[in-house]
């Protein structure tokens, strides 16, 4: 039966105020506006590639949440699975962000408790919200930032599960949420559920205390759980302007490994929703070429590599772009210096 998205995903939607020009918050008297948030940032990228994509979220019913209900439908997600808080103390998430350069660190300050997404429950929606789509995507943020919140958010995996959706999962661990230890017990809880896992290398050793190579580790996490696929990113930091990344990802029915050489040197303008930006592209390879994982790596490296070089949350591109990324990365011969 087809499903009318191809990819829904549950999460908090964000304003990101940020200074101009690496100033610094605590001195700078300019802040940009923004939009964000993990989810929202790795569907965005999915949409633009060519998938029907929404968010399943909570917004005030205020200025700020018509803000960032605009900027969703500007990105090509549609919003009808939004839904609005009519309380007086309705709040939207807030997060400030101070870009770095070496040897300052980039800097975060986060304004988000008591949010109106933390009210969402299963009730905001009509059932018919789990059998339309073919994904189901959400994260660790969403499951650690309220105990309301993860009851809705396992209950909605449930549900969907149950409809037969596939099931992806970004651990994306915040230790300013909660402990890797809290983060352990409760995602170990929805890992059965799970047929996409999203999982660093360091975040499997640091939260799931996992030991040996980043293969043992990918291919542990599929003996433990009936998780079909599992991807990994390796994001080498050389200062906060120049990254080089690369993943794995491990099919476990073809007991298989997909790589390819790291996008090195990546010219950084904003890494924030760069790992969520790999997201997207893999599942826009999983779901628009079934079973090719190695195209699937392909997307997910190259739309989290241009990503680090575009401002903001959000990622801005087509298909036609990433799929010339993809080409000029394969290539060995002479690559033109702009594209015209």
């Amino acid at each position: 039966m087809k499903k009318e998205f191809d990819l829904l995903s549950l999460g908090e939607l964000m304003l990101r105020l940020s200074p101009p020009d690496n100033e610094r918050i605590a001195r700078g008297d300019t802040l940009g506006k923004q939009a964000g948030g993990a989810e929202l940032n790795a569907i965005t990228g999915a949409a633009m590639l060519g998938l029907r994509c929404g968010i399943i979220s909570k917004l005030p019913a205020n200025d700020l949440g018509t803000y960032i209900k605009n900027r969703v439908r500007l990105c090509g997600v549609s919003d009808d699975y939004l839904v609005y808080d009519q309380d007086r103390d309705a709040r939207l998430g807030v997060y400030y962000y101070e870009s770095g350069a070496y040897p300052r660190k980039p800097r975060i300050v986060y304004d988000r408790k008591n949010t109106s997404v933390n009210k969402l429950t299963v009730a905001d929606y009509d059932d018919s919200l789990y059998q339309a789509a073919r994904c189901f995507h959400t994260s660790g943020i969403t499951l650690a930032l309220s105990p309301q919140l993860r009851e809705t958010a396992i209950e909605m995996i449930r549900r969907f599960k149950a409809q037969g959706t596939l099931i992806s999962f970004d651990v994306n661990f915040r230790g300013n949420l909660w402990t890797g230890a809290e983060a352990k017990e409760c995602i170990e809880h929805i890992l059965p559920y799970v047929d996409v896992f999203f999982c660093s290398e360091d975040t499997a050793r640091l939260t799931f205390l996992k030991e040996g190579s980043a293969r043992e580790i990918m291919k542990s996490f599929t003996q433990e759980y009936p998780i079909s696929i599992v991807a990994s990113t390796q994001r080498v930091v050389h200062s906060p302007k120049r990254h080089t990344f690369g993943s794995i990802i491990y099919s476990a029915r073809e007991d298989t490994y997909y790589e390819e050489p790291p996008y090195a040197d990546i010219e950084v303008v904003d890494r924030i929703g760069s790992g969520d930006a790999y997201i997207s592209g893999v599942l826009y390879g999983l779901l628009s070429g079934e079973g090719d994982y190695q195209r699937a790596l392909r997307y997910g490296n190259a739309t989290s590599a241009l990503k680090n070089t575009i401002p903001g949350d959000l990622l801005s591109t087509d298909l036609k772009e990433i799929d010339g990324i993809i080409r000029e990365h394969q290539s060995v011969g002479r690559v033109a210096e702009m594209d015209r």
